[in-house]
């Protein structure tokens, strides 16, 4: 009794460790969770308090002056006869000021794009992860089943062997069907656990999670069509993908600072009033303070040159990832045209054929009307397929995940 009680706790213990989520489930478990999403986040504020600091002026400085020694008089530190006092202000000059925020604004921008390609990325690693583990998950209901099938078979055998009744040989053949389906349930195993852990650090949430999609649902995806050709997706691509959006944007950012940097080089007021008791023409002296560099050569010149490079890299950069912004797109979407085909080939009754033909051969063998022969090559071939159409379908939702991150809208209907 306590042992049966242990086994139902054992069992209750697993269900409980497990969540049946849908993909909008896990996307917003991932809005709300994923620490790398709200660790990106920090770099937008962080550029607002950029802005914010390029906004702040220098302070005002005030000075003074007493008198140390009086040599009329023969005193120390006459404060009664000689002091003074000044307060001066920077005046920035040729927008320096408004050249610096507006490159601090320029900043955010890219912080903000940065955080757009991590959104969406990740949101790729959830969305392939998530149907990896969908179809894993049916790889190993399907080698179950055969494997229960199998090594019930195999049991029986081996008794009958053992009797003399059938040869050794029969055995060894439907132990190495076993040998290969438990192999087979070894990788996706491995994968299943992989793909698991991958959500759990994806979406925050702790429990494994097995994937919600009815049969309706992923025949809707399997069927869906991107809206035009490879040429109007990559046209969409370049107007919404963030990282190609990026490389224009670094353009304008170091145009920015190329501008701030030829500002450095104008020359900046020190503007100020001073007091002084008895030091000057008058007493109780009051003066205008006026400070400027002169501006006898460009100090700042290394930094300007240094930006005029900056933006030519730049643009390079931006037609370098216009390019291969565009070949990925044509890439991917013959990718998934292709492998779309090719899946399309395989009618539904086709699919409905092998079943019928297993249970079939099931069936035959069980009453003695097909060979163990027969039945193994069956057998073998059976176990292949129905991994390869899994693999199939996986693999066009995965390109067209490909698709979706590098088009970055919605594309598919």
């Amino acid at each position: 009794m306590n042992k049966i009680a242990g086994l139902f706790i054992a069992i209750s213990s697993f269900v409980a460790g497990q969540q049946k989520m849908s993909l909008l489930d896990c996307e917003e478990a991932f809005q709300k969770n994923n620490l790398q999403l709200l660790a990106e986040q920090y770099s937008i504020n962080m550029a607002d308090a950029d802005i914010l600091q390029a906004k702040i002026w220098e302070l005002p400085q005030l000075s003074g002056q007493i008198n140390a020694y009086n040599p009329e008089d023969r005193k120390v530190f006459d404060i009664g006869h000689a002091k003074g006092a000044q307060i001066t202000q920077l005046i920035y000059m040729g927008g320096k000021k408004k050249n610096e925020i507006a490159f601090a604004k320029s900043n955010k921008e890219l912080a903000q794009l940065q955080f757009s390609q991590l959104l969406v990325d990740l949101k790729t690693q959830l969305h392939t992860t998530y149907y990896n583990l969908y179809y894993e998950n049916l790889k190993l209901e399907n080698t179950n089943k055969q494997l229960g099938y199998m090594n019930d078979l195999l049991a029986a055998y081996r008794i009958q062997s053992a009797k003399g009744n059938v040869s050794l040989k029969d055995e060894v053949r439907l132990q190495s069907i076993v040998i290969q389906l438990n192999n087979d349930k070894l990788g996706i195993n491995k994968n299943i656990l992989e793909f698991e852990q991958a959500l759990k650090v994806l979406t925050g949430i702790t429990d494994d999670i097995e994937p919600q999609i009815s049969d309706a649902e992923a025949k809707d995806i399997l069927a869906a069509q991107p809206f035009g050709n490879e040429t109007e997706l990559q046209k969409k691509a370049l107007q919404n993908n963030s990282d190609y959006q990026y490389n224009l944007k670094l353009i304008d950012n170091s145009k920015l600072y190329s501008q701030w940097q030829k500002s450095l080089n104008v020359p900046d007021l020190n503007v100020g009033v001073g007091w002084d008791q008895n030091g000057g023409t008058f007493k109780n002296e009051a003066n205008l303070m006026v400070g400027i560099p002169l501006p006898l050569w460009k100090s700042n010149q290394g930094n300007i040159e240094k930006a005029n490079y900056s933006i030519q890299q730049n643009q390079k950069n931006a037609d370098f990832q216009k390019l291969n912004l565009e070949t990925k797109v044509e890439s991917a979407y013959k990718t998934w045209k292709t492998q779309y085909d090719q899946l399309a080939e395989i009618k539904a009754t086709d699919l409905n054929n092998l079943d019928l033909v297993y249970n079939g051969i099931l069936k035959n063998f069980r009453s003695g009307n097909v060979s163990l022969i027969e039945f193994t090559d069956f057998m073998e071939s059976y176990r292949q397929t129905a991994l390869q159409i899994y693999d199939m379908k996986n693999e066009i939702i995965q390109s067209a995940e490909q698709l979706n991150q590098l088009v970055q809208t919605k594309i598919f209907y």
